[in-house]
């Protein structure tokens, strides 16, 4: 053995380091969406623990989840299962994330599946403000469809019609970005009522087919606000309800004072019934 070295320190070869599982220490959260969803705990986040100073909800503050249509609306038809959406965590509140909309897609094979041969495809974009103060890039997609009796093999449409397609897009889209909250227009996103609007009011100028968001991206956010995202949760709903109870209460009982009580039972007791209250309590404070 060599000079000076102690045997204790010498690890025999072949052992490894002992390694606890990774998820020993991990914690779960409550993955909440907002108003506009009908699930509202969509599915459950691991995070490391608090260690020191590092805290675990600030590594959970930022994190995107991507969820199907179908996860958010159970009861929703799952025709529209090739939707997603993307949701932000934006604060914690025990044991929940409180998320908000963070953008929208449609899944690979959907978008795959709408291209075909003797067809136009148009495609818009827009860089929109929100009622609410939000940046949203909405990307649409649509494509020409063939007429009633058609006798022509193809359905291409001409490319200054195209351009009118797409003004009347891009116009449709900003309208309905900058008329409505950004609660409101997930809701138009989710029930189709902007494709709608763009096959009806571009029909006279070239029939369109399988109109579609393709895209929403969130670009910038307004300042951080507590009581918007309590109000995007209904927070503020049920606190007004539960007060207006309260006062409901409070104004059908009569007051529960001990000592108040014990002057009435004084008062009816010892003064006859005739003199008012306040008679009586003047009287009762001369005798004391």
């Amino acid at each position: 053995m060599t000079q000076g070295k102690n045997p204790k320190n010498f690890r025999k070869k072949g052992l490894k380091k002992k390694v606890g599982h990774p998820f020993a220490k991990k914690e779960w959260y409550e993955v909440k969406t907002p108003v506009m969803f009908e699930k509202r705990t969509a599915c459950l986040t691991p995070v490391t623990r608090t260690m020191g100073t590092k805290i675990s909800s600030d590594s959970l503050k930022g994190r995107v989840f991507d969820l199907a249509l179908s996860e958010l609306y159970p009861n929703y038809n799952l025709e529209k299962a090739w939707r997603k959406i993307k949701l932000c965590c934006e604060e914690i509140k025990g044991r929940g994330c409180l998320t908000n909309f963070h953008g929208m897609n449609i899944t690979r094979d959907k978008l795959a599946s709408l291209v075909t041969k003797w067809h136009s495809l148009i495609e818009a974009f827009v860089d929109t403000k929100t009622k609410d103060g939000y940046y949203l890039r909405i990307f649409c997609i649509a494509f020409t469809s063939r007429v009633r009796k058609q006798v022509k093999a193809t359905s291409y449409a001409k490319s200054s019609k195209v351009k009118m397609i797409r003004k009347k897009m891009m116009e449709i889209m900003i309208n309905n970005a900058q008329n409505n909250t950004l609660k409101d227009l997930v809701k138009k996103f989710i029930d189709s009522k902007v494709e709608e609007e763009i096959t009806k009011k571009c029909a006279p100028i070239f029939p369109l087919q399988n109109v579609i968001l393709r895209k929403v991206k969130v670009l910038k956010k307004p300042k951080f606000d507590a009581a918007k995202i309590a109000e995007l949760f209904g927070e503020h709903a049920e606190r007004a309800a539960l007060i207006e109870e309260d006062v409901a209460v409070v104004e059908g009982e009569e007051p529960k004072n001990l000592l108040a009580k014990e002057m009435e039972a004084q008062i009816s007791t010892q003064l006859p019934l005739d003199l008012s209250t306040q008679q009586k309590r003047l009287f009762l404070k001369k005798k004391k």
